[in-house]
């Protein structure tokens, strides 16, 4: 497009539209802090902060679709929807996935700093310039902590158990591994984009039903073999691939 050329009004509206769509990853923020900021929290608090970052993870992968279809580099060229975008995931699927984890509970009296590491783990991810391939893959692990929350929570998986696993993801983040990115193209992005569909609404279920004696166990643990097969077929391609350059 011609630098010079005019940019319809409603091309600008749809453009600052899809922005707004993004940005409201801020109020779910928003309405999670302040559900974690209640001194008194019980099994439906959680319950609900894990559907807002749902319908969170929904909007961030939608938003790209939008932004890719009304040309929003075009028609806003003054605002980084990017950058918008990485302040809200920084804060729903670091920031208050790891405040969740403390303020449910989930860890040993002392180990607090475990999430300080998975925190500086996962801004030194957000801020690398390759973190994202070419080819639609994200170096090392991609901070989703607000699933490693979740299923701390859900299982649960609480203590030294819950410590070493969130040490080993934060470790994870600077191993230059390959994990995929299910909205980028790609045959393997694809199949597990389509996979997600039947987890998502598993999730859903799960957080739709009543909690008053806890999660449904057998739905979150259908619910795992997904992450399961996503985190297995990263270490495999991974190593495939480390094996076929040392060939």
């Amino acid at each position: 497009m011609n630098p010079t050329s005019a940019v319809s009004p409603a091309r600008k509206c749809l453009g600052w539209a899809v922005h707004a769509y993004t940005a409201s990853g801020l109020i779910l923020a928003a309405w999670i802090a302040a559900l974690l900021l209640q001194p008194d929290r019980t099994a439906d608090t959680y319950r609900m902060c894990f559907l807002l970052m749902l319908v969170a993870v929904v909007v961030d992968a939608t938003d790209g679709t939008l932004a890719r279809a009304v040309r929003i580099r075009e028609a806003v060229p003054g605002f980084d929807g990017r950058r918008l975008d990485d302040l809200v995931d920084f804060l729903l699927y670091t920031c208050l996935p790891l405040v969740l984890i403390d303020r449910a509970g989930l860890l040993p009296e002392g180990y607090r700093a475990v999430l300080v590491a998975a925190l500086v783990a996962s801004a030194y991810g957000f801020c690398q310039a390759d973190i994202k391939t070419v080819d639609g893959a994200f170096l090392g692990f991609p901070s989703y902590w607000n699933i490693v929350a979740f299923y701390l929570y859900a299982l649960p998986v609480t203590g030294t158990w819950a410590v070493a696993l969130i040490a080993v993801l934060a470790a994870l983040t600077f191993v230059p591994s390959r994990y995929a990115y299910p909205t980028q193209p790609g045959l393997g992005n694809r199949v597990l984009l389509a996979l997600s569909v039947p987890w998502a609404l598993l999730l859903l279920a799960v957080l739709a039903s009543d909690w008053g004696d806890g999660p449904p166990r057998v739905l979150v643990g259908a619910s795992l073999l997904y992450p399961a097969l996503y985190l297995g077929s990263a270490w495999v391609l991974s190593l495939r691939r480390g094996t076929a350059r040392t060939s």
